[in-house]
């Protein structure tokens, strides 16, 4: 596990947004004020079997409770259907303080916020807070239809008309290329399925549009479908040890075996516990954390690897 505070929360809120997705209100049964977060914030969720991650989505000047929306996923490890069907109120979640690897860039230009399904947690998020501000953004939000779009009418309540709805039952599917084509010199966030980032990412490339103002953030990590493991060397640049990584180990397995400590949580490239720097290498990311500027220098060993060698600022 990671070494960030876990605390242990009290389910006070529970309901359907939506037919799949459970809203849950959390607050702590003894403490009128939980940990400090900002918009585009997760909290690990600890359910029998494992962590889950879930984004923030209420308000973080709020800080008597935390709110997630749990999306039922039939087809996931079963977390998910565990907390809907358990996550009644007074249930309490070992829940950790929150960990930011998607917030708001801090530059003063324009936003486009794009949420795909349960996505629109940490996009919403962002958007509550620009608007807070008074900050110039805009919000398209892809869903199959209205009734499927979690969180819907509080985005609207927040967002007004800067919220554009696309909705495919309807007919309407975001032109990822439009929309491109109409934000230079905005920052662009997306948090949605692989599909939906994969089209932004196609359109960034063909377009040009600024690597560093595009951050984004997926539900799950990239699949392992035909991807074929590599042994590599990792240099540990504080001592110069050479550590070898055989392909059917990953490099986080390696590092404690030798004593060089991670924490970690998930391992499977979601919640971004064991993140670590490096100074060279051509790495093979496979998390679903890290932006593609942060790629430059950053990995999570638990599912990146690398060819050749990797030297890590350890």
């Amino acid at each position: 596990m990671s070494d960030r505070l876990i605390m242990k929360l009290r389910v006070v809120g529970a309901k359907l947004t939506t037919p799949d997705v459970l809203v849950l209100d959390l607050r702590h049964p003894k403490r009128p004020a939980l940990p400090a977060w900002t918009a585009g914030a997760h909290v690990d969720v600890m359910v029998p079997g494992g962590v889950r991650q879930y984004s923030l989505w209420g308000d973080p000047e709020d800080r008597s409770r935390y709110r997630i929306a749990v999306k039922r996923e039939t087809a996931g490890r079963g977390g998910s259907k565990w907390l809907h069907e358990h996550a009644t109120e007074g249930l309490e979640l070992h829940v950790s303080a929150p960990r930011n690897h998607f917030d708001l860039d801090g530059q003063v230009r324009p936003c486009v916020l794009v949420a795909g399904g349960i996505g629109i947690t940490p996009i919403f998020a962002m958007a509550r807070a620009l608007a807070a501000v008074g900050a110039d953004f805009t919000l398209h939000y892809c869903a199959r239809s209205a009734a499927e779009a979690p969180l819907l009418d509080d985005v609207r309540s927040v967002c007004g008309d800067r919220l554009t709805t696309w909705f495919s039952q309807e007919g309407r599917r975001l032109d990822v290329n439009a929309l491109l084509a109409q934000s230079a010199g905005a920052e662009l966030y997306v948090c949605g399925p692989l599909g939906l980032t994969a089209a932004v990412e196609t359109a960034i490339d063909a377009q040009g549009f600024p690597v560093e103002r595009y951050h984004r953030e997926h539900f799950a990590a990239p699949s392992g479908a035909g991807f074929v493991p590599e042994a590599f060397e990792a240099i540990i640049a504080s001592t110069g040890r050479t550590l070898h990584v055989p392909a059917h180990r990953t490099l986080l397995e390696v590092l404690r075996d030798n004593h060089v400590v991670r924490g970690s949580s998930c391992e499977i490239g979601v919640c971004g516990s064991c993140e670590c720097d490096y100074l060279s290498g051509d790495v093979i990311h496979r998390d679903a954390v890290l932006g593609l500027k942060a790629r430059g220098a950053r990995l999570m060993p638990c599912v990146s690897r690398a060819r050749g060698v990797l030297i890590l600022n350890l």
